[in-house]
């Protein structure tokens, strides 16, 4: 028996990720979209609330990273397991930083951006290499796993930035991005850097599976399949399970022993330098081009100083968020249902005002940022009380009545 080798002074194992086949997309997407769910099961229909699902979460994902890093090879069901927290993790991430430190996503997106490329660049400047090929040491392991939760925390802070903030919507969101990453596959085939190309397809996915997974659980009223979030959930759950057990018994995903050394391929970097400048120009012109068009539709639909809200009318008294009276013909109708006795029809009743809400996003922020986040953190305390699992009526009545305080 041949004793181990050595790569600077570590040990080598036997490659740590699995070969980039079809399975590997399909799964990254599935576990993106159970980590964007299941983030939103546990925060609400479970009233754990940010704090609660985060510690719950980050538990579970140290525990799975240190059977990961035990391992001494790629094996499927260790790995999979500690993408999809690590997803639920990274959502986790940006949404504690939008939620309850009000933390722009523009803001969040250019932080994770940063980390992610001092990640890329700390690793590259220790190993000489950014393949996934060659995760044959703990310390290359280390700054691979690092990398996977910066794309997963820039991914949801970039999806959430254009289907929320620039009002694209999420159906639209994953369009866009699933055109970005079929250009990104053609030019993998037609000769662009092959690390290039997976780690900005990997930050991409996140996005999209985010985007199929809203589609599948919205109501058909909201252009959705309405099958809701807990189905959703187990749909992909099942689909992960099923490939995974697939994965481990074929082995038709593990790395050849000879395609674990570095990547050879040349320009990676003048690509990389060309990549990030486009990608970045286009962001910003976008960016300006969609907020200057939502400014525009903010100021003509706005009544002007003194004007009515209706032709002969006393003037409209409005929160500084404008006309919110669709929110609060939701919110008492909600609140009337409860009062009757009806929970299940309340419980119904709310989801038009998530989706309302969260549609309004774009048009409404804008306004008053801080009076937005005021309503929000409102309506996501009416939610987690809606949705518990066991609701107690009193504390669900006391949450309308200050949303619609807060609804002005």
């Amino acid at each position: 028996m041949t004793a181990p080798s050595t790569l600077a002074g570590q040990r080598t194992l036997l490659n740590k990720v699995p070969e980039v086949t079809a399975w590997f997309w399909i799964v990254k997407v599935l576990c993106t979209t159970v980590g964007e769910s299941a983030a939103d099961f546990l925060n609400v229909n479970l009233n754990l609330g940010l704090t609660g699902v985060s510690v719950v979460t980050g538990v579970l994902l140290a525990v799975a990273l240190a059977v990961q890093f035990r391992a001494d090879r790629y094996r499927p069901v260790a790995y999979w397991v500690a993408v999809a927290l690590v997803s639920v993790f990274g959502t986790l991430v940006t949404d504690n930083l939008t939620d309850a430190a009000s933390v722009p996503l523009e803001t969040s997106t250019i932080i994770f951006g940063v980390l992610l490329a001092v990640t890329f660049l700390a690793w590259y400047r220790s190993e000489k290499t950014l393949s996934i090929h060659s995760i044959v040491t703990r310390r290359r392991e280390a700054f691979y796993w690092l990398a996977i939760l910066f794309t997963f925390a820039l991914g949801t802070a970039t999806g959430d930035l254009m289907a929320e903030v620039l009002g694209l919507g999420y159906l639209p969101t994953g369009l866009i991005v699933a055109g970005l990453i079929a250009v990104l596959a053609i030019g993998w085939r037609l000769g662009l850097h092959p690390v290039l190309a997976f780690w900005f397809i990997y930050v991409l996915t996140r996005p999209l599976g985010a985007s199929i997974g809203d589609y599948l659980s919205q109501s058909p009223d909201n252009g959705g399949l309405g099958l809701g979030t807990t189905t959703t959930s187990l749909i992909f759950t099942l689909g992960i399970i099923a490939v995974v057990v697939y994965l481990s018994l074929s082995k038709i995903d593990v790395t050849p022993r000879e395609t674990t050394s570095q990547n050879t391929a040349r320009g990676g970097l003048w690509q990389t330098v060309a990549v990030v400048g486009l990608v970045v120009f286009a962001s910003i012109v976008g960016y300006s081009l969609r907020t200057s068009a939502l400014q525009g539709e903010t100021a003509s639909a706005s009544p002007a100083p003194g004007q009515t809200g209706t032709s002969g009318a006393q003037p409209v008294h409005q929160s500084p968020l404008g006309d919110l009276s669709q929110f609060k013909t939701i919110t008492q109708d909600t609140l009337a249902k409860l009062n009757s006795g009806d929970q299940s029809g309340a419980t119904s009743r709310v989801d038009d005002l998530e989706t309302g809400w969260d549609d309004a996003e774009a048009r409404l922020k804008p306004k008053n940022q801080a009076a937005w986040t005021t309503v929000d953190g409102k309506i996501d305390t009416v939610l987690r009380q809606l949705r518990a699992t066991s609701p107690n009526p009193t504390t669900e009545k006391a949450a309308l009545n200050d949303l619609l305080s807060a609804l002005g």
